[in-house]
């Protein structure tokens, strides 16, 4: 697809903008969802997925009208922890690990029987200054990743982990980051295979944004895929975030799933919105539905993409606003709490 110059800007502000709700807007007036099923995660479930999941983040768990949403397994069958189990969270000072934040995300999944993603090992961003200032050689630097991964991926044993985030730049080259200058493309092996020694059972996952679509990227993750089953390092999946603009979902994103599948792996959507210029209009809101209809029709076209998750399921805590001013309204359900065109639209799609 033709992404936009402000795609450029998502991965700086994608772990932020949850402790900065939207204001409330009122939907008088426009379309809302006219759908009388009991929840996504039952309809995507009938339909053989493995379930329709959300993000949460723990300054959202105060807001008790939010939260019986959250806790409906009907409506969500998995939860990922949009900021918690990051490595600024988790291990803020070397070898100092600390959980309480992520251990709420995990009991509020795993005790209601539901998936939980952890979210994530590797990434460039929202890392401690230890990390990005410590001018470790290439030996220390490989012991801090192992021991990071390893401890984090067996603190939530038999979960789903996006161990590496985000890896590649538009152009499908490597980001340049501390793992990358110090390690070159081996901080990846060195990842996963930290993550299987510490959880076998774990799912194994790469995610990325802009690899939706057949493109350069999208090839230079096939490229990574390949290149690890090749060496034999751990890889179960590739996730695709899919933070789409309204009215351009890309039209090769059944076709992509299907050639990823066909390298030996899952796929999964992970961290699903469509955002638009605001402000709402009846029309914007019509093809919002329709594309969110267009990602869950590829998704459950395509056996091998086993689920999907949204990045918050309501307007009222969506990142987009902070990352993109002026656009938003990117959620199924609105600032206030009802459901939108785009739920109807996610049960089309199944």
């Amino acid at each position: 697809m033709s992404v936009p110059v402000s795609m450029a800007t998502l991965v700086f502000f994608l772990p932020l903008a949850a402790s900065v709700p939207a204001t409330p807007s009122s939907s008088a007036g426009l379309p809302g969802s006219t759908s009388t099923v009991a929840g996504l995660n039952a309809v995507a479930q009938a339909a053989g997925k493995l379930y329709f999941g959300t993000a949460t983040d723990n300054p959202e768990l105060t807001d008790t009208a939010y939260v019986a949403i959250l806790n409906d397994n009907e409506q969500f069958g998995q939860i990922t922890a949009a900021n918690s189990m990051k490595w600024d969270a988790t291990e803020p000072e070397q070898g100092v690990f600390t959980f309480a934040q992520g251990d709420q995300i995990a009991e509020l999944a795993t005790n209601n029987g539901r998936l939980l993603r952890g979210h994530n090992c590797v990434w460039d961003q929202q890392l401690p200054a230890w990390v990005t200032a410590g001018n470790f050689n290439a030996a220390e630097l490989t012991s801090i990743v192992q021991n990071h991964c390893g401890t984090v991926v067996g603190h939530y044993k038999g979960q789903v982990w996006d161990v590496v985030n985000e890896p590649f730049n538009d152009d499908g080259t490597f980001t340049s980051d501390v793992f990358f200058d110090t390690l070159g493309t081996n901080y990846i092996n060195i990842a996963l295979e930290a993550a299987r020694a510490a959880d076998p059972n774990a799912k194994l996952y790469i995610n990325d944004f802009n690899i939706e679509g057949t493109g350069v990227k999208a090839t230079a993750m096939k490229n990574l895929v390949t290149s690890l089953k090749s060496q034999g390092v751990p890889i179960d999946g590739v996730g695709f975030e899919s933070h789409f603009i309204v009215g351009e979902v890309p039209s090769t994103l059944q076709q992509n799933m299907e050639e990823f599948i066909a390298l030996g792996i899952e796929v999964a959507i992970t961290e699903l919105d469509v955002r638009m210029t605001l402000p709402e209009t009846a029309a914007l809101l019509e093809q919002q539905k329709n594309d969110y209809q267009t990602v869950i029709t590829a998704c459950q076209a395509v056996e091998g993409c086993v689920g999907i998750t949204i990045w918050d399921f309501t307007d009222k805590f969506s990142w987009v606003p902070g990352a993109f001013p002026g656009q938003g309204a990117a959620c199924p359900w609105d600032a206030n709490l009802v459901k939108k065109p785009a739920f109807d639209g996610i049960v089309a799609g199944f």
